[in-house]
């Protein structure tokens, strides 16, 4: 019998989230061990009248393709994936993992031009979200390899999964509303400012702002949400950081990530764990070592680190940044094939300048 929570989900993703109406196609995507995540999507989507178009992965088909690729097949972009990002109306993603190790052995450089022959795709996916021609939401399926790497039994990840998105309330989506409420006060004194200044013992940054637009995310983005988020001025971000937590980017732990920003580039980077890595991905290409995004976790459901992307990004007094790509729709100009989102913890002492004027101080806003 299917897990009533995710029936709850699935109403929260088709009709919260992504809002399906009658005759939109709607893309479902996700491993086989999501399996029961994608048929409650599956019905919840023809309940609301769309129709689905469902993409399971094959389990280990990435680690095969990476090690038997040719250089033509590495680089090689089916016109399917061409033709299918101009035409579903919307896109729900499911992470799911058995082997959160998988890709630990690929060589680096392998998967950057991957990454850089799917730029396209993963451009013209973003020009879409940004027009609100595609709405999209990516959430989590709840595994013992991902319980595993979080430190936590399966029942306790899947209590920390559920509990992360509000399904444990009466009524999930009148919680991510409100919290979409308090997010769009916050964006309205951000929007008045130029300049973002980020003192603590692992950062000391200036961020430029001026004239970008500030999106909330509760709930409609991704699936837990909790989180502002921004696209910098390309040239005007300056200083350094220490990122507190491992950064994870496709299977591989880069520990102890430290940058050095000069007019909005990355001119100097180390770790302790994983530099090769890190030092591979800076090389994608042009926009891979300027910033994308800026944003604010503010998910107090989220207060611990588990290695997945989805829930550290928005762990409550946290800032995150991600090098690479940036969304359209928050005036980001910046262009790549990637896209990786590094965390800062701000909870104990820290402070954030806007123009000069305090109004984030360890881990919360005084706004």
């Amino acid at each position: 019998m299917i897990d009533p929570r995710l029936q709850k989900l699935a109403r929260v993703l088709v009709h919260y989230s992504v809002k399906v109406r009658p005759g939109h196609l709607v893309r479902l995507s996700g491993p086989m061990v999501a399996a029961p995540l994608l048929g409650a999507l599956y019905e919840e989507v023809l309940r609301a009248g769309g129709h689905p178009l469902v993409r399971v992965g094959l389990e280990g088909a990435e680690e095969v393709f990476y090690a038997l690729a040719s250089d033509e097949q590495l680089t090689f972009v089916s016109e399917v994936e061409r033709v299918e990002v101009d035409r579903v109306d919307a896109h729900i993603g499911v992470w799911a993992n058995t082997n959160t190790r998988a890709l630990t052995n690929v060589d680096p450089r392998r998967i950057a031009r991957r990454r850089e022959a799917l730029r396209p795709v993963q451009e013209r996916f973003l020009e879409r979200a940004a027009a609100q021609a595609l709405r999209w939401c990516g959430t989590q399926f709840p595994t013992a390899a991902d319980a595993q790497e979080a430190d936590m039994s399966l029942r306790e990840w899947e209590e920390f999964v559920f509990g992360a998105g509000m399904l444990d309330r009466e009524d999930p989506v009148a919680a991510w509303e409100a919290m979409g409420r308090e997010q769009e006060r916050l964006i309205a004194s951000l929007e008045r400012c130029g300049t973002l200044e980020l003192h603590g013992r692992d950062i000391d940054l200036v961020v430029g702002i001026r004239g970008r637009k500030w999106i909330k995310a509760a709930g409609e983005y991704n699936f837990p949400d909790g989180e502002i988020f921004t696209g910098p001025v390309e040239d005007a971000v300056d200083g350094r950081v220490r990122f507190s937590f491992p950064a994870v980017y496709q299977g591989r732990v880069v520990e102890g990530v430290e940058l050095v920003f000069e007019r909005g580039r990355v001119v100097q980077a180390r770790a302790d764990r994983g530099q090769d890595f890190l030092l591979a991905m800076l090389e994608v290409d042009e926009g891979a070592r300027t910033l994308g995004e800026f944003a604010f976790g503010l998910n107090e459901r989220i207060t611990r680190f588990t290695k997945h992307i989805l829930f550290d990004e928005k762990i409550g007094g946290t800032v995150h940044m991600a090098l690479g790509s940036g969304y359209p729709e928050t005036g980001s100009r910046n262009r790549s094939g990637l896209h990786w989102d590094l965390i800062c913890d701000l909870r104990e002492g820290s402070e954030v300048r806007a123009d000069g004027q305090v109004i984030y101080r360890d881990g919360h806003f005084l706004i």
